[in-house]
């Protein structure tokens, strides 16, 4: 099951995403919450999943154009299917591909959201850089999870004590903040649901 979390695949995958768009929709609200999404924004969510994250973006970014990367092919099936209305009116585009590479031109987004996704990430300090790369001078990158180094919630208890085995990179939170301030982002702010071991790490690149 572990496995189909980090890079979902056939019918257990399809039953995974499913669910994923269910159980992260109030994350997703609360991570949004902290930051700013302008009507006419171009917006990058890595790690796309099923979708859902990408429909609540392209709602708000009503007259923008949303933008997903996953590098699960079942993945960007699903994520397809939910949004599109919105890939068939050009305001939606899914593509399979790795954050470490990610397939889009130097400083092209406003935002990029990263869902639950991030402590799958390959190469953490070098993916970030990747992604400070396709992001605006003065736009956004927001990190949201439900899980993170140092919480006291059970579920995150239990994904640290089997972190060697699965590969979950979890950060805490100085170690979130380090991370975004490694890759070139300011304004760093950490912001915590600490009853529920939600985190949300923010980061700004400087206005050129």
């Amino acid at each position: 099951m572990i496995n189909q979390c980090q890079k979902p695949t056939g019918w257990l995958g399809r039953l995974v995403l499913s669910r994923m768009n269910l159980s992260h929709s109030k994350l997703t609200d609360w991570g949004l919450g902290n930051v700013s999404v302008g009507k006419d924004a171009m917006v990058l969510d890595v790690g796309c999943g099923g979708g859902r994250t990408v429909s609540k973006l392209a709602a708000i970014a009503s007259e923008g154009k949303v933008y997903g990367v996953d590098y699960s092919e079942e993945s960007v099936a699903t994520s397809r299917r939910v949004n599109l209305r919105a890939i068939n009116g050009g305001r939606v585009e899914i593509l399979q591909g790795s954050v470490s590479q990610l397939p889009y031109s130097n400083g092209m987004f406003d935002l990029v959201t990263a869902v639950e996704t991030h402590f799958w990430w390959p190469d953490l300090p070098g993916d970030m850089l990747e992604v400070f790369r396709v992001v605006k001078p003065g736009a956004t990158l927001v990190l949201i999870a439900e899980v993170y180094g140092g919480s006291k919630t059970k579920t995150a208890q239990l994904a640290e004590k089997y972190s060697s085995r699965t590969g979950m990179k979890l950060l805490n939170v100085e170690e979130h903040r380090a991370l975004l301030a490694g890759a070139g982002f300011s304004d760093v702010r950490i912001i915590e649901e600490r009853g529920k071991g939600w985190i949300c790490a923010i980061g700004r690149r400087a206005s050129e």
